[in-house]
């Protein structure tokens, strides 16, 4: 990736050719400012940034490009806004440009996560392109004396009755007032798309395909040096003695940066770099304390810690009385993001200001933390974002970048590339947090769930930055910046408890969340929080009751499941699986089910899985999964699919497979041999997603709302086939053999 034209809003506003779309919404969009009822707030992130330069900018030329301060992370929204604002704007697809996260030119949307960049960015992208429709079609009527309801648009013109065109670059060059975009946009009639609902190919893949220039990875900047970290070997160890002026005379060697614990080499070459990060390793030495809990007490660690207990919801009905009753216990170990490519950040410090190309999933944040640990005002840094070789979630991202910052302070001018290494990706990014989970329900005479309780033991899900002391480099540098204390995530979206709340209707019903303020491991946001094992306990004990009361699973749900829209996406799982009532399973394979919506107010998703297990070995594999989902509006059926197919295999790999591993000082997991994640050998022979549009209704985020569904549903099906219940995160072939054993 050659070096980026480096652009901000001062500059294009000042080159002459291109006019940023400031409207005046004064007239047709005109408020009545002595109205006493406060206005309704502009949908989804337009409440929060309302002026629609900030989302659209049309050129003299006619060219349009999108903002938004959402990231591509590989979930393909990059060419779903495309696909809105084309629409909305009546233009050609390929005419427009999008700009993803950037604090010198978009909006600050925080972070990208919790699946709501369609729900936030999408909705302001499409409200504020029709608003800009809207008023180039009130422009072009004054200059053609019609009225607006005479025109039309297409291909990026006004169009009146006799064939006159007016195009948007010409109509934008007028005098227009700066204003703020309205709550309520007049959307086109869904009837009428045709670029919206369109598989239209994905803008991101060709180059990810071809091995072209894709990821922050491959950037490379003119007269850029390479650098290399040197991490403490555990947590809390102290760098006591480190001589690098053997190293400084290596072949290559630029600098040797050392800032209390943070210790960095850079080098003209990768290699090079490379080779003096391992001598200047091996010429460190640190002071080592063992601090952390045995592995195989785990669960039980984590519900001795002190707790902060909540109950977050409750519901009585003294008529509902139960009679059998069942208990049980679920827990989900530490995991990694896993991603395939190490985390990778550069940064440049010239004229006093520090820009870095990051694939962090939140710009800003990042922003006011590197500016914290500089001492240097946010106004003053600079982030771009730039796609990261997987992750979905708080990875090594944002330390990359912190650490790319630190050290092109000390070397002004001079572009920096930071790369990790693949056993410090794996031993110092911040993991998904341990969980345990315990559940007691009984039922009544009719076979129906008349008492639920549910408890959920676990950490915040978030670290993510804001403050320096989330990044590693801060924490190390001499001056260090202390971890802020970590907080639960609010519902109704919550942390540990997301998805803990049923969306089963229970007569009676308990659920406490247990927050622990202690943190072991390192740990943050990964991909669906605490749903991914909330959703796992809670589908897999419907399972367990269901068997309890001698009744089908997918009746089951559907017996305690009143949202309409639930049951469509049940039904449509069962039907595409082929899913009948009491059909067993060819010999050594199993059925399972599931379903959630994913934090109850996001996307509906169900899942049937066929699972094959070898008795001799305890393997399982997924052999094929339907799956049906509800995300409101589809904008691109393909993008979606993707994400329920991605959703099923991350959630499969993450089930099967992956655990993070520790002694009591060190992590021990550093690789692809003591991490182990999905292989190609056992990607399921077929997955199958059926869409349910609800054209005209609001966005859903779906890109998270199929790991728990898909992890329950795996679970499910080899209890059927094994007739033994796993309860312990990952459901390992050794640990399936033991079941069977016993």
């Amino acid at each position: 990736m050659n070096a980026p034209v480096i652009l901000d809003r001062r500059r294009v506003l000042a080159g002459g050719g291109a006019l940023i779309v400031s409207f005046s919404l004064s007239g047709a969009f005109a408020q009545d400012q002595a109205a006493s009822v406060p206005a309704p707030k502009p949908p989804g992130s337009l409440a929060t940034t309302p002026y629609l330069d900030s989302w659209i900018r049309i050129d003299a030329d006619g060219s349009i490009t999108v903002f938004t301060g959402k990231a591509e992370l590989g979930q393909g929204f990059k060419t779903a806004f495309q696909q809105i604002a084309a629409e909305e704007l009546d233009v050609a697809f390929a005419s427009l440009k999008v700009v993803t996260a950037d604090t010198g030119l978009t909006a600050n949307e925080g972070y990208t996560s919790g699946s709501h960049s369609m729900q936030d960015s999408g909705t302001a992208i499409q409200n504020a392109a029709a608003q800009v429709r809207a008023l180039l079609i009130a422009e072009a009527a004054k200059r053609l004396e019609l009225p607006v309801e005479n025109l039309r648009t297409e291909d990026g013109a006004v169009v009146s009755p006799d064939g006159r065109r007016l195009g948007y670059g010409e109509l934008v060059a007028a005098d227009m007032l700066h204003v703020q975009a309205q709550a309520n946009a007049k959307l086109k009639d869904p009837a009428t798309f045709k670029v919206m609902g369109q598989p239209l190919p994905r803008v991101d893949i060709p180059a990810k395909v071809t091995g072209g220039a894709a990821y922050a990875q491959d950037m490379r900047l003119p007269a850029m040096v390479h650098a290399r970290i040197v991490r403490p070997p555990s947590y809390g160890a102290q760098l006591i003695d480190c001589d690098p002026s053997a190293i400084e005379k290596m072949p290559g060697v630029v600098k040797v940066v050392r800032d209390g614990n943070f210790l960095a080499v850079v080098a003209v070459k990768e290699f090079l770099a490379v080779k003096a990060m391992n001598a200047l390793g091996a010429a460190a030495k640190w002071k080592e304390t063992a601090g952390l809990p045995k592995q195989d007490d785990l669960a039980d660690v984590l519900i001795k810690l002190p707790s902060q207990d909540s109950t977050i919801f409750e519901r009585s009905d003294p008529s509902a009385v139960g009679g059998k009753t069942i208990e049980a216990t679920y827990t989900r170990p530490y995991q990694s993001h896993g991603s395939i490519g190490p985390s990778c950040a550069l940064a440049q410090f010239s004229d006093g200001v520090m820009t870095v190309w990051t694939h962090t999933q939140g710009v800003y944040p990042d922003r006011a933390g590197i500016a914290q640990m500089l001492k240097m005002q946010p106004s003053s840094v600079r982030l771009i974002h730039v796609e990261g070789s997987g992750c979905y979630g708080h990875n090594g991202a944002d330390d990359a970048a912190a650490d790319a910052a630190l050290i092109a302070r000390a070397m002004p001018g001079v572009p920096i590339r930071v790369q990790w290494m693949r056993e410090q990706e794996h031993a110092w990014e911040p993991y998904g947090p341990a969980m345990v989970t315990k559940l007691k329900a009984s039922l009544d005479e009719a076979g129906r769930i008349a008492d639920w309780n549910f408890e959920v033991w676990s950490n915040t899900h978030s670290m993510r930055p804001g403050g320096a002391g989330c990044m590693l480099a801060a924490q190390h540098m001499a001056q260090s910046f202390a971890v802020p204390a970590p907080k639960p995530l609010p519902l109704p979206e919550g942390g540990g408890d997301r998805n803990a709340i049923p969306i089963y209707t229970f007569p009676n019903a308990h659920v406490m969340h247990h927050f622990i303020p202690a943190m072991p491991l390192r740990i943050s946001a990964m991909r669906a929080l605490g749903a991914y094992h909330n959703v796992f306990s809670i589908e897999s004990f419907m399972d367990e009751l269901a068997l309890a009361a001698d009744t089908d699973p997918v009746e089951f749900r559907l017996k305690h499941l009143d949202d309409q829209r639930g049951r469509d996406v049940i039904e449509k799982a069962a039907q595409g699986f082929g899913w009948q009532k009491g059909e067993k399973p060819p010999p050594d394979r199993g059925f399972g089910f599931a379903f959630a919506r994913y934090k109850n107010l996001a996307a509906y998703c169900a899942i049937a899985s066929e699972v094959e297990v070898n008795r001799e070995t305890g393997r399982p594999r997924l052999i094929r999964a339907v799956a049906a989902v509800d995300s409101g509006q589809v904008v691109n059926p393909d993008g979606l699919i993707n994400q329920i197919e991605g959703a099923i295999v991350q959630s499969m790999s993450w089930t099967l497979y992956e655990s993070v591993t520790f002694d009591d000082t060190r992590i021990t997991s550093i690789d692809w041999q003591t991490y182990p994640i999905l292989r190609f050998d056992a990607v399921p022979d077929s997955i199958e997603v059926h869409i349910i549009n609800r054209p005209g209704q609001p966005f859903l985020g779906s890109g998270e709302t199929g790991q728990g569904p898909a992890a329950a549903s795996i679970a499910n099906a080899i209890a059927s086939v094994t007739g033994k219940r796993l309860r312990n995160l990952p459901l390992t072939r050794k640990r399936i053999k033991d079941a069977i054993d016993a």
